[in-house]
């Protein structure tokens, strides 16, 4: 793209705190601030970022539509490598949701503030649309985050809660780190970054769990403030990356929960993706911007998961719906529990070497430490 001239400007304000509720002072922010990994140099002190499809062009002191990249004088930071503002230190990996990967086993999970999308039904809209300064966190730097995934018994950190793509190099940093410790690492993303910086990034996890938000441009645009075509992008290179992945749509009503855009989504996913891949029905509860809509209806989730079945996908799971019988993971060949669940509980783990053990029917899954991707 040709470099930008004096017009060069920020990109769309990021969402401020109110007046009155101030900025949580820092005693060294410099201790967060790094160089960022995709950028390029333009004219006059611009800069573009090429980490997510948004490609900011940002002016000399000015931000990307995430708030926590910064151009310093023609060069790109970000602002919050080990700025961590929350922590679950022994959140089942259930939790996020995964339900092929290390079932029963506890992740070490963390955020920080930022991120490159405003979903409007927002869980975390306290920490994911605000600010580094605007919100209470703490130094925790790779070693230390490894040190404690070991001391809480983790077997996975988790980079979650907000976006892991604005946070990108560190979670590379606490990746690489991990690994020498014999821990896995996943994310929980939007699927909204690039190709490269993805590829380059699936080097050094072991499971990646993508919010496969609708299956229309209109519904990123509208709702997500994004677009539908780069997470389709996404989902294509982690099945050519070979990663385990697993995807989640939160069905809102009336918004992406009719048959045909449900029938449109697990058709490309079948023939694009294969009918293995995991996929996650969750339950809405009001949040956010969104608080004049109903839960969804139970069913409504029952019609995904059949319309999903009957499109050939194999394993297909309920979420925010304890004690529902799809919950559970069930062999696709002879249908028997092979993992019974009930919320994040595990009742029962009936694989043997990532096979059910009565058909013999392999598995897909992410079943033990160093499973090959």
């Amino acid at each position: 793209m040709a470099a930008l001239g004096a017009a060069c400007v920020g990109c769309p304000a990021f969402l401020a705190l109110p007046r009155s509720a101030g900025a949580v002072a820092s005693q060294d922010d410099a201790q967060f601030v790094k160089e960022a990994r995709y950028y390029k140099k333009l004219a006059d002190l611009c800069v573009e970022c090429e980490l997510c499809p948004k490609a900011c062009k940002v002016a000399d002191l000015e931000r990307g539509y995430c708030g926590v990249r910064e151009n310093r004088g023609g060069t790109y930071y970000t602002l919050v490598h080990s700025r961590v503002c929350s922590v679950g230190p022994d959140d089942p990996i259930e939790k996020k949701p995964f339900s092929h990967y290390l079932p029963g086993t506890i992740a070490f999970s963390l955020a920080t503030a930022g991120c490159n999308m405003e979903c409007r039904y927002c869980q975390n809209w306290n920490i994911s649309q605000y600010r580094p300064e605007q919100v209470q966190s703490q130094y925790l730097p790779p070693s230390a985050v490894a040190a404690a995934a070991k001391r809480f018994g983790a077997q996975t950190i988790a980079y979650t809660y907000s976006e892991p793509v604005i946070f990108y190099e560190y979670v590379y940093d606490c990746a690489v780190e991990a690994r020498k410790h014999g821990l896995g690492n996943v994310i929980i993303s939007n699927g909204y970054i690039k190709r490269e910086p993805l590829v380059e990034l699936c080097k050094v996890l072991s499971g990646v769990k993508i919010d496969f938000k609708g299956f229309t441009d209109k519904f990123y645009k509208e709702v997500c403030s994004g677009e539908l075509q780069p997470v389709l992008d996404t989902l294509l290179t982690l099945r050519d990356a070979g990663i385990w992945y697993e995807l989640v749509t939160l069905l809102i009503p009336t918004f992406n929960d009719s048959d045909q855009e449900l029938q449109a989504m697990c058709a490309w996913i079948r023939k694009n993706l294969g009918p293995d891949v995991p996929i996650h029905f969750s339950r809405f509860h009001r949040m956010y911007k969104m608080l004049n809509l109903p839960s969804t209806p139970l069913k409504t989730l029952e019609k995904a998961r059949k319309i999903a079945l009957d499109a050939g996908l194999n394993y297909v799971y309920l979420g925010n719906v304890p004690g529902h019988e799809a919950e559970s993971t069930y062999c696709p060949k002879c249908k028997d529990v092979l993992i019974k669940r009930y919320g994040y509980h595990i009742a029962a783990n009936r694989l043997k070497d990532g096979a059910c053990p009565g058909c013999k029917t392999r598995i897909p899954g992410f079943w033990s430490v160093g499973t090959p991707r």
